[in-house]
């Protein structure tokens, strides 16, 4: 796993798209791409682009079931690292349950 580093960590979330793919992923626990695009209005291809990112940092976790991949957050990152994700989730919890309950009723759909 790449070392992660602060100035990686706060590069990583200066991206409004690639923070609420983490917020949302802390969340909802784990989902697949389809979920988060649906989830953020936003293209598939541009959601796994940062998706990749995400994960190549350490932060992500992904796994491969059927045709669908679903992302999480590591368990491995800095326990530093994991706290500013949870201070910045606790700042924005209500919108980012609000976002969770809809990718998890409507985003798989999207795939099909």
């Amino acid at each position: 796993m790449p070392s992660l580093t602060p100035l990686k960590l706060f590069k990583n979330l200066s991206d409004d798209t690639r923070l609420n793919l983490v917020l949302l992923l802390r969340q909802a626990g784990e989902l697949c791409v389809c979920e988060l695009s649906g989830a953020l209005d936003e293209s598939q291809p541009k959601i796994s682009r940062h998706l990749a990112m995400l994960r190549e940092s350490g932060l992500l976790l992904d796994r491969r079931e059927g045709k669908w991949i679903f992302y999480r957050l590591s368990p491995h990152m800095p326990a530093w690292a994991a706290a500013i994700i949870e201070q910045a989730w606790l700042s924005q919890q209500q919108g980012f349950a609000e976002l969770a309950q809809q990718a998890a009723s409507g985003g798989r759909a999207l795939c099909r």
